[in-house]
């Protein structure tokens, strides 16, 4: 079990660049399918604590769109390539069934910001569809990064 999380935690933080630019860092998510919700809940929360801005440069699916919750928006930004994927939660058990877990998807969409969360109840709320917000409706929420 701490071999699969530790397993689970490198394999989402390798799916984040931390690029210098000058005195600052950004971190850059390239690509990001998401995952266990453990290890992305850590990871964002350092980055929060490190002040570094936040660069969505490609799929930030599931899990990775955590990062909303835990980043101050102002310390977000999106490029042309930047999807954000968002489904309600759900849990595997040892045989490998998937159940939903309506609770766990309400308390994740209450964290999201507002205009976010205003696009998915929009589009029937957090279900077991992905929803991939993108390009301009992503841009009219989050600035493009410069």
């Amino acid at each position: 079990m701490k071999n699969a999380l530790l397993k689970t935690f490198f394999a989402a933080a390798a799916l984040f660049a931390l690029t210098l630019t000058g005195a600052h860092a950004d971190v850059r998510i390239l690509a990001s399918p998401g995952g266990e919700v453990g290890p992305f809940l850590q990871l964002f929360e350092r980055v929060r604590a490190s002040g570094e801005r936040v660069v969505i440069d490609g799929p930030c699916l599931s899990a990775c769109t955590l990062v909303l919750d835990m980043v101050p928006n102002d310390r977000i930004c999106v490029t042309r390539r930047a999807i954000l994927g968002f489904h309600g939660a759900r849990s595997v058990d040892r045989q490998g069934r998937t159940y939903a877990e309506p609770e766990a998807s309400a308390l994740v969409l209450a964290a999201y910001p507002a205009p976010v969360r205003d696009w998915i109840l929009r589009r029937g709320g957090l279900n077991s569809r992905l929803l991939l917000l993108r390009g301009r409706e992503l841009a009219a929420i989050y600035p493009r990064c410069r």
